[in-house]
């Protein structure tokens, strides 16, 4: 019959050139679509469950899994060359490319899951068995991949660190590789929302958690990395803070605000649970840096006058900081506010003026900032200039013995600050 001559001729060509793709996918067309011999016409002629399959299972065994081998490789190929090619884009000196919204973005999303889609629609065509086992496989293959783009995102930074001149486009690229990790999210849901039957969902559940993990953390890392740099270039103005130079008029605040604006103009490009993170960061680390800076010790106030000056200060840095964070985070719903109030309740001690009160004072602190330990307090107490030793050791002394009521939403702040055991060089005020 026939179809014995088609079953043949395809025994021979199996072991001839025809890929093992395009037997497995004829073989499939041939038996069982509505247009070959599964069409309803046929059936008063032939009865198809009766005819011998046109090649044994175990040959159309050997051919998917060759099939699934050889897409294997070629997948593993193509998202290596993907991201090298990637990586090429990153070190330009052009700015990459923004979606319709402003969002920077490379096209490395855009072309993993265009290749996943060939793939998935080429198996569709043939068995809706195949085509859930690509998917696994694209899945699978993404998730190694994740792995290696993660890598990847960490040495780029490393690379930039040992020049920071170098690449020249560095934050905007950092911003891209920010924003694919949403891209890919979204991208893994839809794909497979459109190519997965429900039932088939829990099997993969824990494949894609690991991959939005992985996307996580690239993100993260990368948003902590665009930080770093800010953090690096407000160094020297940092620096300044607490030192004689800040007392008698400095403008460092001024320069860390202008400078934090600067970058986040860059950062607006970032795409918005990402900046949202960034920016409630960047925050807390400004004001972190800034206790530190009374926790060095730079500077011990002379008398009164000084640190009312000092304190006043203080407060309206802490204001200028507010206003900026709250532009920063306009929109986002966030409120922080309660960070610059720190440094408002540090300035409240220095500028008491009755050191008979100072202990009511530093219990009220200790009571809002319960992570606050003994040497910040000491530190303090020696920034204000006016406590003997044994007043110092009194108050401690007594506050250890008190009780808290922190704020329910405080997220403590004091347990990142160190106090340095020795006082300080000279040549630093």
């Amino acid at each position: 019959s026939s179809v014995e001559v088609v079953s043949e001729r395809l025994q021979i060509s199996i072991t001839s050139f025809l890929s093992s793709f395009a037997i497995y996918g004829f073989v499939s067309f041939f038996h069982f679509s509505t247009e070959m011999m599964g069409n309803s016409e046929l059936a008063p002629e032939v009865d198809v469950n009766s005819l011998n399959p046109l090649i044994s299972q175990n040959v159309i065994d050997q051919l998917l899994s060759k099939y699934m081998s050889t897409l294997t490789s070629n997948i593993i190929g193509w998202l290596r060359k993907a991201l090298e090619t990637d990586k090429k884009d990153w070190i330009k000196e052009t700015e990459p490319e923004a979606d319709q919204d402003g969002y920077y973005q490379t096209t490395l999303a855009a072309i993993v899951f265009q290749m996943f889609e060939q793939n998935l629609q080429v198996a569709a065509q043939i068995s809706e068995d195949l085509k859930t086992k690509v998917l696994l496989l694209c899945l699978q293959q993404m998730n190694s991949f994740l792995t290696r783009y993660k890598e990847e995102a960490q040495l780029y930074k490393e690379e930039h660190l040992k020049n920071r001149q170098h690449p020249q486009c560095y934050v905007q690229y950092m911003i891209a590789v920010i924003n694919n990790c949403q891209t890919f999210k979204e991208s893994i849901i839809s794909l497979k929302r459109k190519y997965l039957k429900n039932e088939m969902e829990e099997g993969m559940s824990s494949s894609h958690a690991n991959m939005d993990v992985i996307l996580d953390t690239i993100a993260k890392e990368g948003c902590s990395s665009l930080l770093d740099e800010v953090f690096m270039d407000l160094e020297p103005h940092l620096n300044e803070l607490m030192t004689k130079k800040w007392l008698t008029g400095s403008n460092a605040v001024d320069t860390i605000c202008v400078t934090v604006e600067d970058y986040f103009n860059d950062f607006a490009r970032i795409k918005k649970p990402y900046k949202k993170k960034m920016t409630v960061e960047a925050h807390r680390r400004v004001v972190v840096e800034y206790i530190k800076a009374i926790m060095l010790k730079r500077i011990s106030f002379k008398n009164g006058e000084e640190r009312k000056d000092g304190a006043e200060r203080m407060i309206k840095e802490a204001d200028q900081f507010r206003f900026l964070f709250k532009k920063l985070a306009a929109g986002s719903g966030e409120h922080t506010e309660g960070l610059c109030d720190i440094i408002v309740a540090i300035a409240e001690v220095i500028k008491l003026t009755d050191p008979s009160l100072l202990y009511l004072e530093v219990s009220t602190l200790v009571s809002k900032y319960p992570d606050i330990r003994d040497d910040h307090i000491a530190a303090l107490l020696t920034v204000r200039g006016d406590a003997s030793r044994d007043m110092k050791q009194t108050i401690i002394e007594t506050l250890d013995q008190g009780s808290s009521q922190p704020n329910p939403n405080y997220v403590p702040i004091f347990k990142e600050i160190t106090v340095p055991t020795l006082s300080v060089p000279k040549l630093l005020k």
